[in-house]
């Protein structure tokens, strides 16, 4: 029987082995329920607070329970157009954060705001601007700020874990199998692989099992109870995975496609329509003169700024490391940036003075094949505890370690966002695609770093170092700035 096959009648209606649409939708839609009441709770209390906080009854200058009670009737219009600006509509998607929806947040307030404004006159009710814009400042904020807190309580919901199957266990669904198994905050519960004919288990899936095969999938999604299914590369053929894709729709659970060609899908595509045929355009890969001049100058700015408000711990480091061990204080290293011309790196220094390089080259190439198997850490990244210094431990545990790059940035060797900047001898281990990193200046933060960090092979990461200087953008830019605060002080990917 084809996969295709096991989707009964009348659009789905009824399906095999008696697993019903109805059923699969109440337990489909768990994680998309509890995330939206969460994130209504939150809206509804920004706006509360910013009415409370800017004095909400001289909003308007006569009857003050009049106030309230036309703002009460207001809230259940402000969620219609949260709703509207689909703010609940996007965390189904697993790298979704309250971050990549600050700018239509900020909008969304400031249409309900001005549109308060116009109905007011229109009643001719005679309100205060000074106590309009306070509101509408502080709901900016208290909003945003609430919705991270409510992702976050709805996350420790048992409810918003997914049991997730993935079909096809080849390289690629094994590999996606391993990040989501690294990253327990997106809320997968990984229950196996579906494959008629599977590759051999990694190292760091031991334990993960193959459930059955694609003609089982009905069966597996009710007995294991199966919200999310991940369809990566198989040795099926195009029309047994087709059909597959056509009866996980009629069961309902949210399908996930890892799309061919998946290493040249940055970030930044376009979605293009030919008669129905959809076309993915990738962007220029060279940046213009005009945008690298914009990200110049917002390098200048921000390193300036960050070095004059960072100057008191960058001095009390360096008086650390001193006391510490004997050696500079920094650690000067040969790196490569744009257009791969060599530049010295500075670090504050974390090890021995005169430490070998050797063992760094040696686990270099052992973790460039994808299936590499992470350290007793649970990260591929080398561990030295004997030639990292007591404050070292502390510095690259927590990425401090870097902030001396910010007059790398200064001098124009390094931007704030860019490609890790590697070594030469790294460069032996490049596939062609890999050189697309130099296109841009190396950064001190990146897509590498907040994505995955350690938790990324070698090849990995210059997978995702080659993606971001293809996509690149000053959007992309101020995203990934955003989130690399979250990124340090989870510490996770980190290590000493």
């Amino acid at each position: 029987m084809s996969s295709s096959e096991h989707v009964g009648e009348t659009h789905g209606v009824r399906l095999v082995d008696g697993l019903t649409t109805g059923t699969s939708v109440r337990r489909t839609r768990r994680r998309r329920v509890i995330v939206r009441r969460w994130l209504v709770a939150a809206d509804v209390v920004g706006l509360v607070l910013a009415f409370v906080l800017v004095g909400g009854t001289a909003l308007v200058s006569e009857d003050a329970l009049r106030n309230v009670a036309l703002f009460a009737l207001t809230l259940p219009l402000w969620v219609l157009g949260a709703r509207f600006f689909g703010l609940y509509e996007h965390d189904n998607h697993l790298d979704h954060s309250t971050l990549d929806e600050l700018w239509p947040l900020v909008l969304f307030v400031t249409f309900g705001t001005w549109l308060g404004l116009v109905t007011a006159s229109i009643l001719e009710l005679d309100w205060s601007m000074r106590n309009v814009v306070a509101f509408w400042a502080v709901a900016s904020v208290s909003i945003p700020v609430l919705r991270g807190a409510a992702r976050s309580f709805a996350r420790h919901s048992e409810g918003y874990v997914q049991n997730t199957l993935i079909v096809g266990a080849g390289d690629v669904g094994q590999l996606v199998g391993r990040k989501l198994r690294q990253h327990p905050e997106l809320g997968i519960r990984l229950v196996g692989f579906v494959d008629a004919d599977p590759k051999s288990m990694r190292a760091d899936l031991d334990g993960v099992p193959i459930l059955g095969t694609p003609d089982d999938i009905a069966t597996l999604i009710r007995d294991h109870d199966v919200q999310r299914v991940v369809v990566s590369f198989s040795n099926d053929r195009h029309e047994q995975q087709l059909g597959l894709i056509h009866g996980l729709r009629d069961l309902d659970v949210q399908v996930d496609l890892v799309p061919r060609l998946f290493e040249a899908v940055g970030p930044v595509v376009a979605i293009h329509d030919v008669e129905g045929l959809k076309l993915l355009t990738l962007p220029p890969i060279r940046p213009s003169r005009v945008a690298l001049t914009a990200k110049r100058g917002a390098d200048i700015v921000g390193a300036a700024l960050l070095l004059a408000l960072l100057s008191p711990l960058l001095l009390w480091f360096s008086w650390r490391i001193r006391r510490d061990s004997p050696g500079p204080v920094f650690f000067r290293q040969e790196r490569l940036g744009k257009d791969m011309r060599p530049f010295t790196v500075l670090k504050f220094r974390t090890m021995v003075v005169d430490a070998d390089d050797a063992p760094h080259r040696a686990y270099v190439e052992s973790i460039m094949d994808t299936r590499a198997a992470p350290t007793s850490s649970n990260l591929y990244k080398l561990s030295r505890p004997d030639a990292v210094t007591k404050v070292g431990h502390r510095l690259r545990r927590t990425s401090l370690d870097e902030l001396p790059q910010l007059i790398n940035v200064l001098r124009g060797d390094m931007s704030l966002v860019g490609p890790r900047p590697c070594l030469a001898y790294e460069t032996a281990l490049f596939e062609p695609h890999h050189f697309d990193r130099f296109l841009v200046p190396a950064g001190m933060t990146g897509l590498w770093q907040v994505s995955a960090r350690a938790n990324a092979t070698f090849r990995e990461a210059l997978d995702l170092d080659a993606q971001y200087a293809r996509n690149w953008s000053l959007g992309l830019d101020v995203r990934l700035l955003a989130r690399t605060p979250t990124a340090v002080l989870r510490g996770r990917g980190a290590t000493s």
